[in-house]
């Protein structure tokens, strides 16, 4: 593994070993000169691949005559920014030590820089880091509208970083945590990079686009159910391993009651309602278009139902706003009645009154005269109790 070159007065030596490492002397005549050789190893866990969240490895080993070698380490990822690394463990000639929690972006060439004061050490040592995961945020939340049509995306980063081992991973859905899983469909990834999935549940109805960019994982929910909420998590797994990603589904829908034309004078009451809980910083407004403060009204928090009782007709709608934004907005169109059907109204409560008096009357006047009978027949009664009263007198005289 060495070579003198004779011309340059070099040593060449390759397939550098830990046991290498020493003082090297040239001589030459009267003349001697030495030189130290450090032979460092760094070496990543699991040969550097990881998946997400997943805490890499690293262990630097060292040979060097020194034996009082005071090295410092310092370590910067794929975006040229500093990462201080916890120390495991640390001996004369091995250091131990993990990294950050790694995310899809971390991918790519690391470097671990090497320095001592003495002797005088300046040595930058690549290596390559590779995350498979996904580039959606840890937790994402979408919101859609009943009947709306969603496509829910988990973007995958296999081929950025061209994974060209196969891997495999399988699609979820629960409507709360305590739930029960629905297995929705599979996916695995050829040594090619091809993606291939198959659908394994029917208790969705929902569809996967077949025109999607690579490593890219679809669902596809053409009218959605209030009850299609929850939680979809995609999962893969390589080498016994597995990273998952969440995507919180909030199905929002709007109802009134009476559902007819509001008429004048009338109320009518307003729901909006979502399906799951919203985080701490979103809530419900209702308000009517070009109304006025007085036409609005807000949810309190974690509140998931909104009712407005309202008496004027217009177009209302209900927001769902987390922080400043607005994510979602559903519409109402409360119709106004129409001018016959309100004359008609008002004539059948005017009718209806009257014929309400009508009736009365005539309870009260039936009951007169049914008074007035009972009385009658009375006093007859006690006529001809009094007569034969009489006769009986006169017949015993």
């Amino acid at each position: 593994r060495a070579e003198i070159q004779m011309h340059y007065k070099q040593l060449r030596v390759w397939n550098l070993k830990l046991s290498d490492a020493g003082i090297y002397t040239c001589e030459h005549g009267p003349y001697k000169v030495s030189t130290s050789l450090h032979i460092f190893n760094l070496t990543i866990s699991l040969d550097g691949h990881f998946l997400q969240n997943e805490v890499p490895e690293l262990i630097l080993m060292h040979n060097s005559p020194n034996p009082l070698l005071d090295l410092s380490i310092t370590l910067f990822d794929s975006n040229n920014n500093r990462v201080t690394p916890e120390l495991q463990n640390k001996t004369h000639q091995r250091y131990i030590m993990n990294l950050k929690k790694l995310e899809a972006r971390d991918s790519g060439t690391w470097v671990c820089q090497l320095h001592s004061d003495s002797p005088l050490i300046n040595q930058n040592i690549s290596f390559a880091v590779k995350v498979l995961g996904f580039q959606n945020p840890d937790l994402e939340r979408k919101y859609a509208a009943v009947d709306s049509t969603v496509i829910l995306s988990w973007r995958l980063n296999s081929q950025k970083i061209k994974w060209k081992e196969g891997f495999t991973g399988q699609l979820n859905w629960k409507q709360q945590e305590s739930a029960n899983t629905h297995e929705l469909l599979d996916f695995n990834v050829t040594a090619q990079g091809q993606l291939y999935e198959t659908k394994k549940s029917n208790n969705l109805l929902f569809e996967i686009p077949e025109r999607k960019p690579g490593s890219t994982i679809e669902v596809k929910l053409p009218k959605v159910h209030f009850n299609y909420s929850g939680q979809y998590q995609c999962q893969l797994e390589y080498q016994g391993r597995r990273a998952q990603s969440t995507i919180e589904l909030v199905v929002m829908k709007v109802s009134a009651h009476p559902a007819g034309p509001l008429s004048r004078g009338a109320n009518m009451t307003l729901t909006c309602q979502v399906s799951g809980p919203l985080p701490p910083n979103a809530y419900l407004l209702w308000e009517r278009v070009n109304g006025t403060k007085m036409d609005s009204k807000n949810s309190k928090q974690h509140e998931v139902k909104l009712e407005v009782n309202i008496s004027a007709a217009g177009l209302w709608s209900c927001h769902l706003i987390e922080g400043s934004d607005r994510k979602i907005s559903l519409h109402y169109h409360v119709e106004e009645a129409s001018v016959w059907i309100n004359y008609v109204i008002i004539g059948a409560s005017i009718g209806g009154s009257l014929l309400a008096f009508a009736l009365g009357c005539l309870c009260i006047a039936s009951g007169i005269s049914w008074h007035r009978r009972r009385q009658r027949a009375k006093r007859m009664a006690q006529a001809r109790q009094y007569l034969l009263e009489n006769k009986t007198c006169q017949c015993q005289q």
